[in-house]
């Protein structure tokens, strides 16, 4: 009897063993295993960033390409690489051999040069997607974006404050020292003037306005010589629409100021931050963001709203606008990094431009630009009133070039080519 009862006792015991340990093996696998509803590990998204020749360092295009890639990093949780051609015949071959390799969810193209590389490769990569910043290919295709910029919007911006600033210099007369006569300044032309003849409507005060083509967009000597042009007939304040040529332009004007011994004109950059360049005599910068336009692209590809064509930032989309002295900082560090700043920190620079600001630009034409800013984000306004926001004639099948231009809420606004002086 005694027997039998261990016998049973033992059984139950054994039976009890393997269910709990039949329990625990169930248990780790369902734990090891993902079910059915478990995500997968989520892959992480590659982008190659391919600068124009020049690389990093140029304090301008490629850096701040750079900065909206550093960002997109930090804040979407992709990986960066960057990569440099060494020439503009490497482009194609560098392009072709990334696409084909497949190993990127996408290729961002910084700069206008690569449109011929892009043309020539993206259609025979249809999986591969390409974001071209500052240019188009002309050419829609669904593997493509193109990121321009409203450039008349922030140059509207550009042309209050600078209005603004002539009066505080004791003149009535705004400038701008631009490159070649071609449709990408046709649209800072017309803005600079819009923002003029807006400030004139909104004080009563006559501001006169001068334009100078250049013809080039790397001679720093023709910009010396434009500016000087313009500073002897007395022109206040001059705008940089010229790329390595307006360096001359700021030159002119720093000249000028040390002849006169005072602050008798002042400058105005454009694209990346360039009051570090001399913040006495260059207050004020145009902004265009290219960080922006990098980080808007590869945000497409992280949200899946990738979208071929053309994309355009505008300062509703913050691409444009004006330094602020964040942006100033940043520049003039990257400058002390690249050993450009000479005989100043960062903190200096910041501390001069806004005291600059301070001084030259008025409080009412800062109320007036940050009205028409308010106005052209919102599209408010109906083309009507005194006030209304503007379509600066480059909307509605407009090109802002010629007779086209549908100047709202403007009377009486010529050709803006009649504005300008032949080079």
């Amino acid at each position: 009897m005694k027997r039998s009862g261990l016998s049973k006792l033992g059984a139950i015991l054994l039976l009890l063993i393997i269910i709990v340990a039949a329990v625990a093996a169930y248990l780790l696998m369902t734990s090891v295993v993902p079910s059915a509803t478990t995500p997968a590990t989520t892959k992480r998204i590659r982008v190659a960033i391919l600068f124009d020749v020049g690389g990093r360092g140029d304090l301008s295009f490629n850096d701040m390409a750079y900065l909206g890639a550093i960002r997109a990093e930090k804040e979407l949780g992709v990986q960066i690489e960057t990569l440099t051609p060494k020439s503009l015949a490497d482009m194609v071959p560098l392009l072709e051999d990334l696409s084909k390799r497949g190993e990127y969810d996408l290729l961002v193209l910084v700069g206008f040069l690569w449109t011929d590389a892009l043309n020539k490769t993206a259609d025979k990569f249809p999986n591969q997607k390409f974001a071209l910043i500052d240019a188009s290919t002309g050419v829609q295709r669904k593997n493509e974006v193109d990121i321009l910029f409203r450039e008349q919007e922030c140059a509207a911006i550009v042309g209050v404050l600078a209005s603004g600033m002539a009066k505080s210099l004791g003149g009535n007369k705004v400038g701008a020292v631009a490159g070649m006569d071609i449709p990408p300044l046709w649209k800072f032309h017309i803005g600079y003037l819009y923002g003029v003849k807006y400030y004139e409507k909104r004080t009563g005060e006559r501001i006169d306005f001068v334009w100078q083509y250049t013809g080039t967009f790397t001679d720093t000597q023709a910009g010396y010589n434009a500016a000087m042009t313009l500073l002897q007939q007395d022109v206040r304040v001059l705008y940089g629409l010229a790329g390595l040529t307006h360096v001359g332009m700021f030159n002119a004007v720093k000249e000028w100021n040390s002849r006169q011994g005072k602050v008798a004109a002042l400058a105005i950059g454009q694209d990346a931050s360039q009051e570090w360049i001399s913040p006495k005599d260059i207050p004020l910068s145009g902004a265009k963001r290219v960080d922006v336009a990098v980080y808007t692209a590869i945000e497409m590809v992280v949200k899946g709203n990738w979208r071929g064509g053309i994309t355009t930032l505008g300062l509703k989309e913050g691409g444009v606008g004006v330094w602020d002295l964040d942006g100033v900082k940043e520049f003039a560090t990257l400058a002390a990094e690249a050993k450009q700043l000479k005989d100043m920190t960062p903190d200096d620079v910041v501390r001069i431009v806004d005291s600059q600001r301070r001084t030259y630009i008025p409080a009412e034409a800062q109320s007036i630009a940050e009205e028409l800013r308010q106005k052209i984000k919102h599209d408010e306004g109906d083309g009507r009133g005194k006030n209304a926001a503007p379509d600066f004639g480059l909307q509605n099948g407009g090109n802002g070039h010629g007779g086209n231009q549908k100047w709202k809420g403007l009377e009486n606004v010529n050709n803006a080519h009649e504005h300008h002086i032949k080079p």
